[in-house]
């Protein structure tokens, strides 16, 4: 057996938990709704490393659901308008992730101590974020800490992290300020120069020269619920304010259906591109949720299915494979909208060479501007991570163009029926993938580790957390 290391400093006491718990939710909100307030995530991180310091497991639990539900369910209203009163249960399981967190946390405080503890935050954190967000059922992966940086002027810097390296690093400082004064001189100067030297990553990952770039022309036109008569003539719109376009783009859903006929027949007509999404029978009964591409001459010359059908709709049968499209100017990945929000998805068309990523989204306009927003958030951090341009789609908005640092280059507003989004992308060379990727692995591993080594160590050897 590992000698056991009580932590001997006395417990939080409950009214200055409350506090640590207030300034956790205003930090949060403040970090995802207030300009340049992104770097209050950090103080977020910090009251709930302290918040594992409770007298009881008990009292540990509830504090994480509380703020759990005070951090997640306002931003997630809009789970109302898609599940009903299932929403209820749907804002109770994020702060399960919180609570396990701080159980956790508090376990390894009374087993190993604070310096164990300031090691052990970053890759729990870390690796629970990539679990609840990536592996299991109801995989959800917005409200991840490293998003509120999306829309933030540091995004270039802080995407060299990875999404999920960004809450490695947050939390990685959070534990270190709250146990600095446990520390020794020695161990103070070792936690600072390690975490010194992981800030400035990015600083010393290569970039390579971009060369041999290629420009091309796309336009998105955000229709919903619209026939193949309107999407026509939508399109013939489209050509006569931006005859230059070389793909034109429609959402996911824009047809019940393979793409119609009349459709595949004006692309001839006109010599021109079409990337649109539709359904792909399978069967009698099953389709596969489709982005097709149709060339110039009216054939369709590609097809991607959806990866991850979204749980607890119709969304089709997932995809049994990804590929890229060798396109006239280059590579380029399709992701077909909720797809964006996996990175075990993203990271194979980028390691299949992608030099763009078109992400065609359906939206619906009765889930309301929030969620619109909070799903805006996701294109910006993928092109940063991979350093590569994205153009997204929206059947209802908010469409956008973003280029490979992650600048918003242009956007098509909700709800926008009808609303145009035209952009030159620059192909240059295909993307990267973030290292994060295997500390979020590592985290993982490291966490069932931990998880299991408490749960077997509290059953053969229990023990009340000491009062003083």
């Amino acid at each position: 057996m590992i000698p056991r290391v009580l932590f001997q400093k006395k417990p939080l006491e409950i009214r200055r938990a409350c506090l640590f718990a207030l300034v956790a939710v205003v930090s949060f909100h403040l970090a995802y709704g207030v300009p340049m307030c992104q770097g209050l995530m950090v103080v977020f991180l910090y009251c709930l490393f302290r918040l594992a310091n409770l007298p009881t497991a008990r009292q540990t639990f509830y504090f994480g659901m509380v703020i759990g539900l005070a951090v997640y369910a306002p931003h997630l209203i809009f789970f109302w308008s898609l599940f009903g009163q299932g929403a209820v249960a749907l804002w109770c399981i994020l702060p399960l992730w919180l609570s396990l967190f701080l159980l956790v946390g508090r376990a390894c405080l009374i087993r190993f101590g604070p310096a164990v503890w300031a090691i052990a935050a970053p890759f729990l954190w870390t690796g629970l974020e990539y679990f609840r967000s990536e592996l299991y059922y109801l995989r959800f992966s917005w409200l991840n800490v490293g998003y509120a940086f999306s829309n933030s002027p540091v995004l270039p810097f802080m995407a060299g992290f990875g999404v999920y390296g960004i809450g490695f690093l947050l939390m990685a400082w959070a534990a270190f300020t709250g146990v600095v004064a446990e520390l020794s001189n020695g161990m103070r100067i070792a936690f600072m120069v390690t975490l010194a030297a992981l800030s400035t990553l990015p600083l010393w990952l290569p970039n390579p020269e971009i060369t041999d770039v290629k420009t091309m022309n796309v336009t998105g036109i955000q229709l919903e619920g619209s026939s193949s008569g309107q999407v026509k003539s939508a399109l013939g719109a489209a050509l006569k304010k931006y005859p230059q376009t070389d793909l034109f783009v429609l959402s996911e859903y824009a047809f019940l259906g393979p793409i119609p006929q009349d459709v595949l027949d004006w692309c001839k007509q006109h010599g021109k591109w079409l990337a649109a999404g539709g359904e792909d029978p399978v069967s009698t009964n099953h389709y596969c949720n489709t982005v097709f591409v149709v060339g110039w001459d009216g054939s369709i010359v590609f097809r991607q299915g959806k990866s991850v059908p979204v749980q607890f709709m119709d969304d089709g049968l997932p995809a049994s494979e990804q590929n890229v499209w060798n396109s006239p100017w280059g590579l380029v990945g399709f992701a077909i909208c909720y797809d964006a929000s996996y990175t075990r998805v993203m990271d194979e068309l980028i390691r299949h060479g992608a030099q763009a990523l078109i992400v065609p989204t359906m939206d619906s306009a009765e889930w309301g501007k929030a969620e619109h927003q909070l799903h805006g958030l996701i294109a910006p951090m993928r092109a940063a991570e991979y350093s590569v341009p994205i153009f997204r789609l929206c059947s209802s908005g908010i469409s956008q163009s973003v280029s490979r640092e992650g600048r918003m280059m242009a956007t098509a507003p909700f709800p926008g029926q009808d609303e145009m989004l035209s952009t030159q992308m620059e192909l240059a060379r295909p993307g990267r993938i973030p290292f994060d990727r295997l500390v979020a692995q590592l985290g993982l591993a490291l966490s069932v580790i931990l998880l299991v080594f408490m749960m077997v160590d509290a059953w053969w050897t229990p023990r009340p957390h000491p009062e003083s």
